[in-house]
């Protein structure tokens, strides 16, 4: 029976981490029910609603981050993180404890996906594809 190769450390397929995972999961949750309940707010027939359409683009680039991290490519985390520090900007115009809330959010996401299991994760998927 022939043997089978040993596989080196750089070989071996990494499973994406659990806490990428439960992140993307949100953030796939999150964009989609903010899409489907600001997709409702249009008005037909009328003039092309820009605001809405561009909170619309915005939520959906929280679903196409969350997916294309479970895929592991890395320039997904990064906007995400974008996307979080944006909702920290707009929240800047609201309240004190909003701007709070959007930037202890930041940080920990932030934390989570840029911890080394995480960043081997996605350097690991580069690999793969190239």
């Amino acid at each position: 029976m022939p043997e089978t190769p040993l596989l080196h450390q750089a070989d071996v397929v990494r499973k994406c981490p659990p806490a990428v995972i439960v992140i993307a999961w949100l953030f796939v949750c999150a964009g989609a029910v903010g899409f489907a309940y600001h997709a409702t707010e249009f008005k037909f027939p009328g003039a092309l609603q820009r605001d809405l359409v561009l909170v619309c683009i915005i939520r959906l680039l929280a679903v196409v981050a969350a997916v294309f991290m479970l895929r592991g490519h890395n320039w997904a985390r990064w906007l995400l993180i974008v996307w979080l520090a944006y909702h920290i900007v707009l929240s800047a115009f609201h309240t004190v404890s909003q701007v709070v809330v959007h930037s202890l959010l930041l940080g920990v996401i932030a934390y989570f996906l840029f911890r080394p299991q995480a960043s081997a994760y996605f350097r690991d998927a580069k690999r793969r594809a190239d």
